[in-house]
């Protein structure tokens, strides 16, 4: 099989996202072929290279989203008409105006699709053809005339309040953003040889990621199948709160209507956990259509100090992971005083390492918070102090790899308010660790009964529920057993790698033939495909011509001929 992986600022950089379970898909499914299509999102992404690639990657072939030089695509007078109305409808769907009565685009399902999502898509897709047979448009979405179609939208009878109360350097501001989502339209990522060739498109990630899948659907009907670990949509809600109302409502729309987009394409969307999942569903995904794939972990460096559980220190409590005000360490620093005052021996060890300027300020308020909560302790007048809580970060001598992080500790602790799938959880069960979590994102779905769970921002039920686990080491020793066990059963590399092989196969048995083989005259083979031909070993007979129609590839090998005559048996005639 021969899948087409799409990505953005991901797979397969060196500081891409997603970058590692990419990289253990493509070396766990040795037996298929992968070309990889990537869209980088930097100068320094580019600058960085790529991670060094197994032999099943084919192809690889990249494209800028940080560029801002042209396609140098000149429209005529028709090309500018399509182009103005093709984008004049796309802008008049996010801007809420009003427009004449919408055809159902191509592909749409009857009683799925609705007038402005049908709006949308042919708006979308006629932009693609113009793109295909123009040679891109770059330029014209950069031109003023989009930025003057945009204002009409948003003027136009119809038109919701903050697109109506936009600016022009709110216009120049959407309309930059635009160009930049739209970018894969100009591509020349979709002839027969390029994502025409390939069985199944497998997006990476939601939003620009999967744009490319859309467009190779669109034209030549490559199945798609769309992952999100992280809702793309949810992300885009959550960055940019300081934008003007304005921005923020035309690109919310614009992304919302993308990513109804992909999920009514896609043959099947995937999650990485249930709380994704209910976010998928409600940004439009078919419920019939969703799946969840949890992310796979490598269980090896955890191994050791999973097996040995007696390792650890009984009055220890350690935190892992990046330290940012979404983690909420104020709240921890606040139960382990709690804790201290009913077990005066515990110490927190808080290992993590900032993220950005902000995380690097939240670090110095924590570290300030833990110096006036607990002065340095000292046994006696003339013994240096030492404060039980300590702030380190993974790679020195005492802490060299994350596995010895939670072996120091009888207790793994979660003090988010925010939270995805809460890896550093998962990695703490590998190591056979109990964990105090906090009830967000899919912890509850993570850890199962295998931990304690407390509501978020609640210093004390977080405390209470580490004191009554510091107190109770069979306790201990039991949860942190079936943690092993469950994280051993759900959050391995093997499972994620045989659940998306199964989805592969299963996308493409439902798949339209698009390649039919060929005799020396032209006319079809029937039977050309026998089961045998899927041996891998190389036949002597000349194979066969193809022609690109609808199918999968995998299913347009070699037929089987007999290269030697098979003698009679005695006696027949």
């Amino acid at each position: 099989m021969r899948i087409g992986l799409l990505t953005e600022g991901g797979y397969p950089y060196v500081s891409g996202d997603a970058r590692l379970w990419c990289d253990r898909l493509v070396r766990g499914l040795g037996q298929h072929e992968f070309d990889v299509y990537a869209l980088s999102r930097s100068q320094r992404q580019e600058d960085e290279g790529w991670i060094p690639l197994p032999p099943n990657v084919c192809r690889v072939r990249t494209a800028p989203l940080w560029m801002t030089e042209d396609d140098e695509a000149v429209l005529g007078r028709r090309a500018r008409r399509r182009f103005a109305e093709c984008f004049g409808e796309l802008a008049a769907v996010l801007s809420g105006a009003t427009g004449g009565a919408p055809t159902a685009a191509k592909g749409s399902s009857a009683g799925t699709s609705t007038p402005e999502a049908d709006r949308f898509a042919n708006a979308l897709y006629g932009l693609a053809e113009l793109a295909r047979e123009e040679g891109g448009l770059v330029g014209a979405l950069r031109s003023e005339a989009a930025v003057r179609i945009l204002e009409r939208a948003c003027r136009a009878p119809g038109a919701h309040r903050a697109a109506r109360e936009a600016r022009v350097p709110d216009l120049l501001a959407v309309a930059a953003h635009l160009e930049r989502a739209l970018r894969p339209l100009s591509l020349d990522w979709y002839e027969d040889a390029g994502l025409g060739a390939v069985d199944l498109c497998h997006a990476a990630s939601g939003g620009p990621a999967a744009l490319p899948g859309l467009l190779a659907r669109h034209f030549t009907g490559v199945p798609l199948l769309v992952t999100e670990y992280g809702v793309r949509l949810r992300t885009h809600y959550l960055t940019a709160p300081d934008a003007p109302p304005a921005v923020r409502s035309l690109l919310a729309v614009f992304h919302g209507r993308l990513a109804a987009e992909a999920y009514a394409r896609a043959e099947i969307v995937t999650s990485g956990n249930t709380h994704a999942r209910r976010w998928q569903e409600r940004c439009g995904a078919d419920r019939e259509k969703l799946r969840t794939v949890y992310p796979g972990m490598d269980a090896r460096p955890f191994a050791e100090v999973g097996e040995s559980p007696e390792c650890a220190d009984p009055d220890t409590l350690v935190w892992v992971g990046r330290v940012e005000p979404a983690k909420d360490l104020v709240s921890l620093l606040h139960a382990f005083a709690e804790i201290r005052k009913r077990q005066p021996k515990t110490r927190l060890r808080i290992v993590g390492t900032p993220t950005g300027s902000e995380g690097t300020a939240y670090l110095g308020h924590c570290r300030t918070l833990a110096a006036q909560l607990f002065p340095d302790e000292a046994e006696g007048p003339h013994a240096d102090g030492d404060n039980p809580v300590s702030f380190e970060e993974i790679g020195g001598p005492e802490l060299p790899a994350p596995a010895d992080a939670y072996a120091s500790g009888a207790v793994t602790v979660l003090s988010s308010v925010v939270e995805g799938f809460p890896v550093n959880l998962a990695e703490a069960m590998l190591c056979g660790r109990v964990t105090v979590s906090t009830d967000v994102g899919a912890v509850v779905e993570v850890i199962g009964g295998t931990g304690l769970v407390v509501p978020p921002r609640n210093p004390r039920a977080l405390a209470e529920a580490c004191v009554a686990l510091l107190r109770d080491p069979e306790r201990r020793a039991r949860l942190g057993a079936a943690a092993r066990a469950r994280a051993l059963e759900l959050f391995t590399v093997e499972q994620n790698i045989e659940a998306f092989h199964g989805i592969y196969l299963e996308i493409v048995s439902r798949a339209p033939i698009r390649r039919v083989a060929l005799d020396e005259a032209g006319a079809p083979l029937p039977f050309a495909v026998p089961a045998e031909d899927h041996v891998p070993i190389r036949w002597a007979a000349p194979s066969p011509s193809l022609v690109t129609r609808d199918g999968p590839g995998w299913a347009t090998g070699r037929p089987v001929r007999a290269t030697t005559p098979v003698p009679a048996p005695e006696g027949a005639r």
